[in-house]
């Protein structure tokens, strides 16, 4: 069956690209509004603060606070030159087109310190004033209240596609959207994150703003901000999911995800990472949006478990994402960082380990695994590099195993794993959390979808490849290796991995009855990859039912324990099928 026919018989969707949770209360929309909810609620203020996630539209807010009748303060004015600041990041940033190394900068390294000080002398005389910008509760007196506007993550990137926005302290707005990218990801989101977060555990923070619909900037209380991650990592939850074309992206997901028929593909979908995902809260109504990695940050220990911080801290260690190849290519054949590389050569705590999970399948889809025997590593990467040079395609059939790959096909990636997707794929990608760490070695004489060569890194590449993961090791540890674990009357839990070298343990069940799950002390994160509906149910009540949708990725908070998961709606009797993975 080709996709075409396969697309053809795909159910109606119902996958929810909303989900959301109810929050009590009203929100103040609109700068007129806003503005005059703040006089009334922080008059009796001297100072105020707003601080501004770096990437807010700095220039919305100085016109919003122009009708204050107070002074403004624009951080940017205390800040120490770019010259200055390039200098002090140019050794995270590095050259190289997408990758840095992990900043340790502090936000205090960013200000020239005298400005400051006779800041908060000028603050005192008297008059009423407002500092806005990023770092304005950094250089207010501690009893200043904070108004926080944040900003969701790919809403900031949306920005940089579009040449919006600058970097912190740095003007970079011409830059490409991957270079802009690259210094948020190693050193500006670092640093706001710790001010945000700072600023939250001081108690400081009175007020929040969401401001990713430029022209409909929402104020909402910090009270509702705690009630709405308390009562999210009280119950299952989604994040909210976000698509987007790629070179050799499919049409699998237009369908399934009801998405717009008239783009050219999507590629990718980040149905699970909480660093780069938002959440939803409807309050009266009202959709509010706030990065979900607030939830990681403030409710990690009941969202991740006890043993689970106390390895991973504060950072959400599991990983969905979709790849759609459906009527599209291949990926990149690729590779993945170790461990050691990873955190010598970019300061990560740990590496992208990886999965394919196949949620469907055309006929003739098939997974690049691992190395064939007798491979001369030599001429290997003799024959990348005159690739990359353009002299002549990089023949991958000749050094890497091609295997047919079917729908719940589980093909598990550790580091260091020659792999790549092939065409007319639905993959499910379960992974660990690192994002951006893939070594392209070939890209089949493929342009981006910017008309440009994609970076390839063939040298980085050499250095991780793991030269013994050849047929008999792919075929005896990586593909499919399924185990009976339990099987009752309406139930069959296996065991799919993933590999003894990753982090990340899989269960797959087939149900048509109500199977009971037991966090067991990890965050489980799963999805409902066969059937049309099923319900997540405390056995004690404890959280509402939660009812979830085909090829839907869904999140139980570690602290939840108990919970069932059942046929229901479409699927009622009927058999379905998730996959769980959780910390081993």
């Amino acid at each position: 069956m080709n996709y075409e026919k396969k697309l053809d018989k795909l159910r109606l969707p119902n996958y929810d690209k909303s989900p959301s949770t109810l929050v009590d209360g009203q929100v103040v929309t609109g700068w007129e509004a806003i503005v005059r909810n703040l006089q009334k609620s922080l008059d009796s203020y001297s100072v105020w603060a707003v601080d501004l996630y770096v990437g807010s539209y700095e220039e919305d807010f100085f016109r919003a606070f122009e009708t204050t009748g107070r002074e403004i303060v624009d951080t940017r004015s205390l800040l120490r030159p770019e010259s200055e600041l390039r200098t002090l990041t140019d050794r995270f940033i590095t050259d190289d087109p997408l990758f840095g190394f992990m900043s340790n900068i502090r936000l205090c390294e960013y200000f020239d310190i005298p400005k400051v000080q006779a800041l908060l002398r000028q603050l005192k005389d008297g008059r009423k004033y407002v500092v806005v910008g990023t770092g304005a509760g950094w250089v207010t007196d501690s009893d200043t209240p904070v108004v926080y506007a944040d900003l969701a993550r790919w809403e900031l990137q949306q920005r940089f596609r579009r040449h919006e926005v600058k970097a912190l302290g740095i003007d970079n707005h011409t830059d490409s959207a991957s270079e802009q990218y690259k210094r948020g990801y190693f050193n500006d989101w670092n640093i706001c994150d710790w001010l945000k977060d700072s600023l939250f555990q001081s108690g400081r923070i009175r007020l929040w703003i969401d401001h990713n619909e430029r022209n409909t900037p929402k104020l909402f209380t910090h009270a509702q901000m705690l009630q709405g991650l308390e009562r999210t990592v009280a119950r299952p939850f989604r994040v909210v999911p976000f698509f987007d074309p790629a070179p050799w992206g499919g049409q699998w997901m237009k369908e399934v995800c009801d998405l717009d028929r008239r783009q050219q593909n999507y590629g990718w979908c980040f149905d699970c990472v909480p660093e780069e995902n938002s959440l939803y809260f409807n309050i009266d109504g009202i959709t509010v949006e706030i990065p979900a990695q607030n939830l990681v940050l403030w409710q990690s220990r009941p969202l991740l478990g006890e043993r689970v911080w106390s390895r991973f801290g504060r950072s959400f260690p599991i990983r969905f994402d979709f790849l759609d190849t459906m009527g599209g290519g291949n990926l990149s054949l690729q590779v993945h960082p170790t461990n050691e590389f990873a955190h010598s050569e970019f300061g990560l705590a740990y590496t992208q380990d990886e999965s394919y999970y196949l949620l469907d399948a055309g006929d003739d889809a098939v997974v690049y695994l691992g190395l064939k025997e007798g491979v001369d590593k030599n001429q290997m990467m003799e024959d990348l590099r005159a690739a990359q040079r353009g002299e002549r395609p990089f023949d991958a059939e000749k050094y890497v195993n091609k295997f047919p790959a079917h729908k719940h096909d589980h093909y598990l990636i550790p580091n260091g794993t020659i792999h790549c997707s092939g065409h007319d794929s639905m993959v499910l990608e379960i992974s660990s959390t690192p994002s951006i760490f893939t070594f392209k070695l070939w890209d089949w004489n493929r342009l981006g979808l910017d008309g440009k060569p994609r970076p390839i890194n063939v040298e980085r590449g050499q250095h991780v490849i793991q030269w013994d993961r050849t047929t008999p090791f792919v075929l005896s540890e990586l593909c499919n290796h399924f185990e009976v674990l339990r099987t009752e009357q309406g139930l069959l839990e296996e065991r799919t991995g993933l590999h003894p070298n990753e982090f990340i343990e899989t269960r797959r069940h087939t149900f048509c009855c109500s199977v009971e799950h037991e966090t067991g002390g990890s965050v489980n994160v799963l999805n409902l990859c066969e059937g049309e509906e099923a319900v997540v149910e405390s056995p004690t009540g404890a959280f509402q039912p939660f009812v979830v949708h085909y090829a839907e990725t869904f999140i139980i908070p570690a602290a939840l324990g108990r919970y069932t998961i059942t046929p229901c709606g479409r699927s009622a009797g009927q058999t379905c099928k998730t996959i769980k993975a959780y910390i081993r």
